[in-house]
């Protein structure tokens, strides 16, 4: 069985779309992360790294307090 051609101008077309779409911001974020401002690393990317953090926090905080609730409520067993 013979694999299928595909044309030289198609590949082409593919190939070289995606990297004309988009523009190359790599150097404004190295700038914008390695600026010394007294930022914290995790925080610089501006108020959706502040909401994200605050949301993973939330989360974390929640996830370890429902942990030990249930660990506590699993210690003392129900009289029948």
């Amino acid at each position: 069985m013979l694999a299928p051609r595909v044309s030289q101008a198609l590949i082409r077309s593919i190939s070289s779309t995606a990297r004309n779409r988009f523009k190359n911001r790599v150097p404004e974020k190295q700038k914008l992360f390695q600026e010394e401002n007294g930022i914290p690393l995790y925080l610089k990317g501006g108020v959706v790294d502040n909401i994200l953090y605050r949301v993973t926090m939330g989360l974390c905080l929640g996830g370890t307090a429902y942990g030990l609730y249930c660990l506590g409520w699993a210690s003392f067993p129900r009289n029948k």
